[in-house]
């Protein structure tokens, strides 16, 4: 059975009982608010609870490991000719001033919740200081988190420390990639060194030592490729130096348990239907959510509802899914969905036929092989290449025997009762991947450099060849494809100009007219994204809005 952690609803109110007369009870003896929680480890670990809920709050479009693909040369908008926002997005356009409201309010909403938690660590009972270590390093590392996403879409954001109300200016991003910095070496610090492979099961998805050092070192990658800096300073003023990171990582990989699946294509869905002619022909077997590959992933639920979407299912795989099918039998076992993110046929035509991660990552939508009918143009379809993710697909079995009729794998997997596919992806977000953590290793040209990057290419059937920068960029945009990276690589890296040179006159077609599209990056933005009007106003004008994103000529028409 898939483990999820139990969404336990916290309110965080700040309440003040004002103008009451002496004779009246005020003490609160129903209701959890901050007078009277938290209490005990108990109600700490619920806290805690309450932090992880918000990984999976945003809904795609308002989610960095989606925006990031639809703004690189990976991907295209798509959808229907209604959906403005997935096209806005991949043009650098904005489609209204406050597209990205969401995600900045649920990624802050994160925030003050690991900063409550934070300030009344030392006002409880510990059972053990081992129990204290772990709430507080799982903590700091979900705060760390959250700002790097934040930082990674907007930018210079305002860097609150506590759980008091603040209205503040946007901080210098050294400030905000300091605290970063000191609170994922306070993660690695406080939190035990438990190999991956003898954690409890029950413990699937939580933050761990492990996956701190590999934020640690993509957050170094960023913040020194992006600003053009030697070290990433800390909040205590000194720095962390590339020395520190490689022995970080190489930690991670020498000691977590992680390791390479034996096959990539086992680490998706697909691969779990064996009347799929692909897995079948490659004896393919999935390996399932939590997998020895996953260092830090964001798990989803197997009771969906409509009240609360975003947290309860995976709705990323939702929105990459097959468009306007009249049965989705034909396009077995690819499920329906939106049709956003198609793939860019230029990174099709450039992937080697000899990589298996290249049939492995994309379908092609007219091998017959792949599925026996695709129906071009289906829902009005617009932006389409006919080449979709998938890793990110909703994945269909058979319902029954008769073969005429499908539902999601989550279905008869977890015994659901849920089965409208709006509901029921259950799918891992794989945030960092093993295969990721020993390419960063070579990257950051580690002692054992040629031997982690061999052993990425080694399984996908490709020859070593030496561990070049250059390389190490092709080989990550393969490996990592769809997987939230491409994008800030491309930042970091300052080789935006591959987002124009690689979305330009590319061949797509609207409801199956055929037309030329072409994408151009705008500098003027440094790649970061609209902070949203509605905040700004709330801030009475102390907050101020990014460069490029000024007036209406960056809208989409």
């Amino acid at each position: 059975m898939k483990k999820i952690f139990s969404i336990i609803a916290i309110l965080f109110c700040m309440a003040a009982v004002c103008g009451c007369e002496d004779f009246l009870d005020t003490e609160n003896y129903t209701k959890k608010d901050t007078s009277n929680h938290p209490q005990s480890p108990e109600d700490m670990d619920q806290l805690l609870v309450g932090a992880y809920s918000m990984l999976g709050r945003c809904e795609p479009l308002g989610f960095s490991y989606f925006v990031s693909e639809l703004m690189s040369d990976n991907c295209f908008g798509g959808g229907d000719n209604a959906d403005k926002s997935c096209k806005a997005m991949d043009q650098f356009k904005k489609s209204s001033e406050d597209m990205f409201r969401w995600c900045w309010r649920a990624r802050y909403m994160g925030i003050y919740r690991a900063n409550f938690l934070l300030s009344k660590i030392d006002d409880i009972e510990w059972d053990s200081e081992a129990h204290r270590n772990a709430v507080e390093g799982e903590t700091r590392m979900l705060r760390a988190f959250f700002y790097f996403d934040l930082s990674r879409m907007f930018g210079e954001v305002p860097l609150v420390t506590s759980p008091d109300a603040v209205n503040i200016p946007k901080n210098p991003a050294a400030e905000t990639y300091a605290f970063i910095a000191s609170d994922l070496l306070a993660a690695v610090e406080k939190m035990p060194g438990t190999k991956f492979t003898d954690m409890p099961r029950d413990d699937n998805g939580r933050m761990t030592r492990w996956a701190a050092e590999a934020l640690l070192a993509r957050v170094w990658l960023f913040y020194t490729g992006y600003y053009r800096q030697a070290t990433l300073p800390t909040a205590e003023g000194g720095e962390v130096s590339k020395a520190k990171v490689q022995e970080l990582i190489a930690d991670c990989i020498a000691n977590s348990g992680h390791e390479l699946l034996s096959d990539f294509r086992n680490l998706w869905p697909y691969s779990h239907v064996q009347d799929y002619k692909y897995t079948a022909d490659n004896g393919l077997s999935w390996a399932g959510d939590g997998n020895v590959e996953e260092v830090m992933a964001i798990k989803y639920s197997t009771i969906g509802t409509w009240d609360v979407i975003q947290q309860k299912c995976n709705q990323v795989c939702l929105y990459y899914g097959v468009r306007g099918q009249s049965n989705y039998v034909f396009t077995f076992p690819f499920g329906q969905g939106w049709g956003f993110g198609p793939v860019n046929p230029k990174l099709w035509e450039e992937w080697d036929d000899a990589d298996l991660r290249k049939k492995g990552s994309v379908i092609d939508c007219n091998d017959r092989s792949e599925m026996r009918m695709y129906m071009k143009g289906g829902g009005n379809a617009s932006e389409e290449t006919y080449y979709i993710n998938k890793k990110h697909c909703p994945i269909n079995v058979y319902a029954d025997e008769t073969r005429q009729s499908v539902v999601n794998y989550s279905v008869p997997l977890y015994n659901m009762t849920e089965t409208n596919f709006q509901l029921n992806n259950t799918q891992d977000i794989i945030l960092i991947r093993f295969a990721d953590v020993l390419l960063m290793g070579a990257e950051l040209e580690c002692p054992l450099a040629q031997q982690y990057f061999n052993a990425v290419r080694g399984r996908a059937g490709l020859a070593d060849i030496p561990a070049t920068l250059e390389n190490i960029k092709a080989e990550r945009r393969f490996e990592l494809a769809f997987e939230g990276e491409r994008y800030y690589d491309l930042l970091r890296w300052h080789d935006e100009h591959l987002i124009t040179e690689n979305q330009t006159d590319i061949q797509i077609y609207d409801r199956k007219v055929p037309r030329k599209k072409s994408v151009t990056f705008r500098p003027e933005t440094g790649g970061f994204l609209p902070i949203p009007l509605t905040e700004i106003q709330l801030s009475e004008g102390v907050l101020t809005q990014n460069a490029g994103w000024e007036g209406s000529d960056c809208y989409l028409e």
